[in-house]
């Protein structure tokens, strides 16, 4: 803003607040705090059952893939059962 300020001529440079250096300490705490407020808030959204789903996602079994890496169309010996 004190660019636009100093081209466009509305006002001087010394007019604008000093900028005090952030804390480091305070930024990570508000994240933290931010953080887990989102985190209270997708706890109230979500029902027991999808609460359950999304933690036993990982242990979820899947079929294993079919086939392998060989396709019809690639050449090699051909087996006739």
């Amino acid at each position: 803003m004190g660019f636009l300020r100093r081209i466009l001529g509305g006002g001087e440079v010394a007019d604008l607040p000093d900028e005090t250096p952030v804390d480091q300490a305070e930024l990570d705490a508000d994240e933290r705090a931010r953080d887990l407020e989102l985190a209270r808030n997708e706890q109230e959204r979500l029902s027991d059952l999808a609460r359950r789903q999304m933690r036993y996602a990982a242990y979820a079994w899947q079929p294993p893939d079919q086939g392998g890496e060989r396709r019809s169309d690639d050449e090699g010996p051909t087996e006739i059962a």
